[in-house]
């Protein structure tokens, strides 16, 4: 019986031997490959076609940047400023209004009120595209019910514009963002609250002092979501306002599809780099204080 006992032991420690050999990256392996091909092969793609220009004539391909350049001058730089200015000042404001929205349910004692809002926000969060256009057209269009009953129209009011484009935005922007700093404000210490109190801060000297600075990584870090979600919109923006507004989403549907001029579909995937790089000049501000932050609440 010792002997059995000594055989299966040796067996054991075989077995577990043959585990430990197993490399522990080959875990992520399948997550590698599908990475490789759902990013990584567009990704290639378009930083080829980008740099990429065909000669009409001969057909012959050959590098060059004249691509970027074209995506940097005329109605291509216009719509790409449009964007960033359309996605940051939407990014800005909802980032506002959410903040103190977020607060008032991470502060109620109401759980069922928590939940509800919560719930609400991540429904509104992902409703967009033609339905949401479709919903402000008919409430605040030309011939929307309220324009109409408000008689908004004599005010100048005009949904097929830049702030009409923004209040539609904020529609989904507002929600995403009580979504994003929820947990921020849940990570906020009750002791620092009371630590201010007992050394005669104010509520406001709290929030200007302790909270927000605490806040501010994550603050940031809501608007990159939200300057990112506003930034790529496209359906929304293409059922309302067309071409009305300068886009560069709309931009690159345009040049793909040969709308505008013929042959410009390498300047549509320029313009895409270009919006990589906004992205990318977004982020880099971004993570160091989202890790600054992480250090904070997590403390």
């Amino acid at each position: 019986m010792t002997a059995a006992l000594t055989r299966a032991d040796v067996a054991s420690a075989a077995s577990q031997k043959r585990r430990r050999r197993v490399p522990g990256w080959l875990a992520v392996v399948p997550l590698l490959a599908f990475t490789a091909v759902a990013f990584g092969l567009p990704a290639v793609a378009m930083l080829n076609g980008a740099f990429t220009v065909k000669d009409p004539t001969s057909g012959a391909s050959s590098y060059t940047a004249s691509n970027l350049s074209d995506s940097l001058q005329g109605p291509y730089l216009t719509a790409l400023v449009g964007s960033v200015k359309l996605s940051a000042l939407s990014a800005v404001i909802a980032a506002v209004l959410g903040l103190p929205l977020a607060q008032a349910v991470v502060s109620s004692r109401s759980r069922a009120l928590r939940e509800a809002v919560l719930t609400a926000s991540g429904v509104l969060a992902n409703f967009g595209g033609v339905p949401l256009a479709f919903a402000f057209v008919a409430t605040l269009g030309n011939a929307g019910v309220l324009t109409v009953h408000l008689h908004l129209a004599d005010h100048g009011w005009d949904l097929y514009s830049f702030w009409g484009l923004v209040l539609v935005y904020l529609y989904f922007l507002i929600p995403l963002m009580v979504l994003t700093i929820t947990p921020a404000l849940d990570g906020l210490r009750v002791q620092w609250r009371e630590a201010a109190r007992n050394n005669g801060a104010t509520g406001v000297q709290y929030w200007r002092f302790v909270a927000l600075p605490v806040l501010a990584p994550s603050l940031l870090g809501g608007f990159v979501l939200l300057f990112g979600s506003a930034f790529a919109a496209y359906a929304t923006a293409a059922a309302m306002v067309g071409s009305a507004v300068p886009l560069v989403t709309l931009q690159i549907a345009d040049a793909l599809s040969g709308n505008v001029l013929v042959g410009q579909e390498n300047v549509a995937l320029a313009l895409s780099l270009d919006m990589v790089l906004v992205a990318g000049l977004v982020m880099a501000v971004y993570l160091p204080l989202q890790r600054r932050s992480a250090r904070w609440l997590d403390a």
